[in-house]
């Protein structure tokens, strides 16, 4: 039943759902102090190779399969 409603999403559906989880996560940094204390001691290359990582299956099976 889940799997039935994920197909029936396009490309538009996806592209909303990850600006509306980037926009959650800077919703809870801006009203929650101690996140943004952690945000900013946290070196920028990490969240750059998490980015990477992360998004390294999704993009393979969409380019190869």
């Amino acid at each position: 039943m889940f799997k039935e409603k994920l197909k029936k999403m396009d490309t538009f559906d996806w592209v909303l759902m990850s600006l509306t989880s980037m926009a959650l996560i800077l919703f809870i940094i801006t009203v929650w102090p101690a996140a943004m204390d952690l945000v900013h001691s946290i070196h920028w290359a990490w969240f750059l190779a998490a980015t990477l990582i992360l998004a390294a299956r999704p993009k393979i099976k969409a380019w190869f399969k």
